[in-house]
């Protein structure tokens, strides 16, 4: 099954220059992220192939927006430390990606975030993380950080959409993404009763959140 996801854990620019040109990292391998995911070397090789057979790059976007395209990549591929992009932001065409732009040189903009089709992964209970094998990635976006938690909630949505239903390790996965660890194995072991909103944190959008997923998934 392909799940549709996002990565955004902040993976640091490392430069910016002052016509729009860029590097960093939009993945790093063998770190554990906030997801709870672990991305290991050669996961992305088959399809950075894929879009070498295409002649074209995957897409940069401004905070996953597909209608916001800001720039184009020049190279991306994998070295030993993780998935290492080159771009150039349209500063001329694009006033968003002017903004964008702006924001890097001022540090408001924390870094890059990759979007793509989980084609095979395992979890491994030692390391407590899901082991990420082989991604097809679509596109490598400039995010703030920390990540929209309504759009972690549409995720999960789109994830039950096809009408699949996933293993209790994704379900799991998905709420500790809107919730705490203890939130989330609290619903996993005794459904809505298992859940306390008070123990998701102080913060109203958590709380919300949290409430839009419980009653997605009881619906």
């Amino acid at each position: 099954m392909q799940i549709k996801q996002k990565l955004d854990f902040p993976f640091k620019i490392k430069a910016v220059s002052e016509t729009g040109e860029f590097c960093g990292y939009g993945s790093v391998f063998g770190v554990k992220d906030s997801y709870g995911d672990i991305v290991i070397k050669g996961a992305f090789e088959e399809s950075l192939k894929a879009w070498e057979g295409k002649e074209r790059m995957p897409a940069m976007l401004w905070m996953h927006d597909t209608n916001e395209p800001i720039g184009v990549y020049t190279k991306i591929e994998e070295d030993d430390e993780g998935l290492f992009v080159e771009g150039k932001l349209l500063i001329d065409d694009d006033p968003l990606a002017k903004r964008a732009h702006g924001h890097l040189k001022a540090g408001s903009l924390s870094g890059l975030s990759i979007g793509y089709n989980l084609d095979e992964y395992h979890y491994d209970s030692e390391k407590k993380a899901f082991i990420l094998e082989k991604i097809n990635l679509w596109e490598v976006s400039l995010v703030t950080f920390p990540a929209n938690d309504e759009a972690r909630v549409q995720q999960v949505k789109n994830a039950f959409s096809r009408g699949d239903i996933p293993n209790q390790k994704i379900v799991e996965r998905y709420l500790r993404e809107v919730m705490s660890v203890q939130q989330a194995k609290g619903f996993m072991s005794r459904g809505y009763n298992g859940i306390n909103l008070r123990d998701v944190g102080d913060e109203v959008e958590h709380v919300k959140a949290a409430q839009s997923i419980i009653d997605m998934l009881k619906s």
